[in-house]
């Protein structure tokens, strides 16, 4: 039988979602940095430090964190993230819960799933998150969960996330893993197929439709989802797997 590759996307790093501003105009300081955030995060990195100093608040961390994370320098864009929330819930300042979510975005992003869940904890305690915020949240500790080995959870938190983002394809393609990894091959199957309707040209949502098929016997729609998965990331990771599946499935046929 084939040992079916397992796809690790708990740990693929999403990106670390920039915590909204408060209601109302934004400080046209906050505009510049974000812009040099996006086009040149180190300058950004300097700005924000300075105008942190400068007394800028929640706003300059956040700034911090998104020019961190656009760097991949995820465990700083974390410890920002939580800088913000602490001095936001000081603050009495609604944007708190946000933030929390951001900083356990990129702890899971940094390799450290414990301290992810902590922090997305922190948001979901609050009560405050509503909708695509509460159902990100949700998917996020599902990341984590499964990073920790605590499947049961993740299923709990994955159910959660597809009634508030069901839009999101990365959702259902961690509920797909999670139900192919208990054996529930028909869920399996109706959870990747919405993946495939909302990304199919996502090469890990390719990699796991072509495991979900060998699972179930399909042969021929295993082969064409991992040889897709190859075509759309060559030289990567997901494309080692692929390959190395279709060559496996190829050795048990001998």
């Amino acid at each position: 039988m084939l040992p079916f590759l397992i796809l690790a996307l708990q740990t693929v790093p999403a990106p670390a979602a920039a915590a909204p501003a408060a209601p109302g105009k934004e400080p046209p300081r906050f505009t510049q940095c974000m812009d040099l955030a996006t086009g040149d995060p180190a300058k950004a990195i300097a700005d924000a430090v300075q105008w942190r100093s400068e007394g800028g608040g929640v706003l300059a961390r956040q700034c911090l964190g998104v020019a961190y994370a656009n760097q991949g320098k995820w465990a700083a864009a974390a410890g920002a993230f939580e800088d913000a929330a602490r001095e936001a819930e000081t603050g009495k300042d609604p944007r708190a819960p946000n933030y929390w979510a951001s900083a356990g975005n990129a702890w899971i992003a940094a390799g450290e799933p414990a301290k992810g869940r902590a922090a997305i904890d922190a948001a979901l305690a609050t009560g405050a998150l509503a909708g695509l915020d509460l159902g990100e949240a949700h998917l996020d500790r599902a990341r984590a969960m499964v990073a920790l080995g605590d499947m049961d959870t993740a299923r709990s938190d994955i159910d959660k996330a597809l009634t508030y983002a069901d839009k999101d394809p990365l959702a259902w393609l961690l509920s797909a893993t999670l139900a192919r990894r208990a054996s529930d091959l028909p869920r399996a199957a109706n959870d990747i197929t919405q993946a495939l309707k909302l990304s199919g040209d996502d090469p890990s949502v390719q990699l796991e439709a072509g495991n979900i098929a060998a699972a179930s016997g399909n042969e021929a729609d295993a082969r064409t989802a991992w040889t897709r998965a190859i075509e759309l990331a060559p030289g990567t990771g997901i494309a080692t797997a692929a390959r190395k599946a279709l060559e496996q499935f190829s050795a048990t046929e001998k």
